[in-house]
């Protein structure tokens, strides 16, 4: 008898786990593209130029989620689309960024969120390293440049 109440409540345990993994994937999934909007309005906002997103989450071997990414015009424009990713990823989901670069010298600034990364390039700097065709197999979404 004791045996059985066991296994039963083995098998509830194990139903609410599944059911709490499955809860917190969506969630995070959720939070995720949420994060990729603000990084793109923010983006637009500050006049980035031919913002994509790559959603890697199918990809093999990528250790990311997503990737942001834009062209500027300078480094000034750089550090003010990272401050404003910054500020507003802060503000809305109370997150800093876990590790950043590029940051002085704005040829190509990287805000790594986890999951979620930004990377704010110059137009040179882009046309060299070409993420988008590194990773081709990664679903690609063009997002409009904000008209005022």
């Amino acid at each position: 008898m004791v045996e059985k109440k066991t296994k039963t409540a083995a098998k509830k345990t194990a139903k609410t786990t599944v059911k709490t993994t499955a809860k917190k994937t969506t969630r995070r999934r959720a939070q995720e593209e949420a994060l990729v909007e603000t990084m793109v309005q923010c983006m637009q906002e500050k006049k980035g130029q031919r913002i994509v997103s790559l959603d890697l989450r199918k990809v093999s071997g990528a250790s990311f989620d997503f990737f942001v990414i834009c062209e500027v015009d300078s480094a000034p424009q750089a550090r003010a689309i990272a401050d404003e990713i910054d500020d507003k990823v802060y503000a809305g989901f109370g997150e800093d960024p876990l590790h950043t670069e590029g940051y002085a010298n704005g040829e190509w600034v990287l805000l790594d969120y986890g999951n979620v990364l930004a990377h704010i390039f110059n137009k040179e700097t882009r046309q060299h390293y070409r993420l988008e065709d590194l990773w081709g197999d990664a679903g690609l979404r063009v997002f409009e440049e904000e008209e005022n």
